[in-house]
């Protein structure tokens, strides 16, 4: 017994360090980030010198956005003459119909629009940007999510950028209509400016890898193609495509300062189907390319954080293991002479993590104004951030252990329903919803029982080194299970 309780507490272990050595990864984002930023410089074009750009709008099935994403791109600051829409629309409802409405209203207009349907689906997103590149006549195309409302001079702001001929892609900062809808949605974009601020300026800054965000960015279509092409044996396609091309030595700008609105899943099924794919897309992507880092040419510190990067999805399946483990252990202490004095490496993390979180969300949490009590409102987010992640272990675990096993699944579509900044259309009925994560939420419920128990265990034992480990996993796991289930 003694043995078992050794290698589970030599596991344990292994966990705490994994945390410990990606919070150090995030803790060099966040000096570069602070320490090396420099004052935007906006750059400009003249009339003469726009290029031809095409400008590629994916749907399926996006009924509530259809319209708004393709009304919004007409109003785009840009010589019609040089601007060529294709809407690739593989939609299997009525937004097909509302597609081809637009479509036509706008020729009628004298846009170059066109829509490209097709009916198998083939390589889902990443096989419509394919084949529509073959009948795409821009130097450059931009790309835009149905539920995205981006700029009418972004365009403008973006190109001039391309003036290193080096550049493939110049990526934008997402923003968040509905930020503050719910307290769902507040975790989601508390999250998200993270790695919008954070993460992508820091890699730039620091000249490691970083990534195309599959929406509000424009490509040099010529390194797309010297990259080989959108490829869909992942589920994030941009990703992958980001790394290859970066591979071949071209590089990627990220434009903080450039705003593209986007919608947040406004319920708990929706936004699973994002994290899966993101998190499943992350592990195969890790599979796909690693090799391919570590035998390139690159600096050492390249290698690292892309390693880091590609494996940062699997934070989550550590997590998890390391609640799971403090079960056994609970039960096993007298066992085994240890204490968790050592181990205290693990605040070490939170605070990290806790500094990064305020720092990347500081500047755009305009819910508060005055500075302190923007601070400490941030600070007061963080406990939940940490119950929302632990929540979201168990199904994000999967996500990952599916994509490092290479189990094919189908590109789930993150349902999105239209909503503005006056929150008109959070009461549409989600019509979208995967019915499938429903059922798997009640493997939350359970996990949430099982952690309960074990608190009463420790309480009763007099164990009290997992205890808190074990308490925010249980509010984690009921969290989500409740959020998961309620209507």
């Amino acid at each position: 017994m003694n043995i078992v309780a050794y290698i589970l507490f030599a596991l344990y272990l292994i966990c705490l360090l994994y945390i410990l050595v990606y919070s150090i990864f995030q803790l060099q984002l966040l000096l570069i980030y602070i320490f090396k930023k420099k004052n935007y410089t906006k750059l400009e074009l003249s009339s003469s010198e726009l290029p031809m750009v095409t400008i590629q709008l994916p749907v399926f099935n996006e009924k509530y956005v259809v319209n708004r994403i393709i009304d919004q791109i007409a109003l785009f600051n840009y010589p019609k003459e040089k601007l060529q829409i294709q809407v690739l629309d593989d939609s299997t409802d009525e937004t097909l119909d509302l597609s081809i409405a637009q479509v036509e209203k706008y020729k009628n207009q004298g846009f170059d629009i066109e829509l490209l349907h097709r009916k198998n689906r083939a390589g889902y997103k990443a096989g419509a940007l394919k084949s529509a590149l073959e009948y795409a006549k821009g130097e450059y195309v931009a790309i835009f999510d149905a539920d995205f409302i981006p700029e009418s001079n972004f365009l403008l702001d973006t190109l001039p950028f391309f003036h290193d001929d080096q550049v493939a892609l110049v990526q934008t900062r997402w923003e968040h209509i509905n930020q503050y809808q719910s307290l769902l949605t507040q975790l989601q974009a508390f999250q998200l400016n993270v790695h919008f601020s954070v993460e992508q300026k820091g890699r730039e800054l620091g000249n490691y890898f970083l990534q195309f965000n599959g929406t509000a960015g424009i490509w040099r279509k010529s390194a797309i193609d010297d990259a080989g092409g959108w490829h869909s044996d992942t589920l994030t396609e941009d990703l992958d495509l980001s790394y290859r091309t970066q591979l071949k030595d071209w590089k990627i700008i990220y434009l903080e300062e450039i705003g593209s609105p986007a919608e947040l899943p406004m319920d708990m099924q929706s936004l699973k189907s994002q994290q899966y794919r993101w998190m499943k897309g992350g592990a195969e992507n890790l599979r796909k390319l690693l090799a391919s880092i570590w035998l390139s040419d690159e600096r050492i510190g390249i290698k690292l954080h892309g390693t880091y990067h590609l494996m940062s999805s699997s934070i989550f399946l550590v997590i998890l293991l390391l609640g799971v483990l403090s079960l056994p252990l609970t039960l096993l202490k007298k066992h085994i002479d240890f204490n968790l004095l050592p181990l205290n490496v693990f605040w070490i993390p939170t605070i990290i993590l806790l500094i990064t979180y305020t720092s990347a969300n500081y500047k755009y949490w305009t819910k508060w104004q005055n500075p302190f009590v923007k601070i400490v409102q941030l600070i007061l987010r963080f406990p939940l951030i940490i119950i929302f992640s632990m929540g979201l272990t168990w199904h994000n675990a999967l996500a990952v252990i599916s994509g490092l096993r290479q189990k094919p699944s189908p590109f789930v579509r993150t349902p999105k329903y239209g909503i503005n900044t006056n929150y008109q259309g959070i009461n549409k009925l989600p019509i979208y919803v995967n019915i499938k994560n429903v059922y798997h939420s009640y493997s939350e419920g359970i996990l949430a029982l099982l952690f309960f128990a074990f608190l009463i265990f420790s309480y009763h034992l007099q164990v009290y080194d997992f205890i808190l480990l074990q308490l925010f996993m249980f509010l984690g796991f009921s969290s989500i299970f409740i959020y998961s289930i309620k209507k």
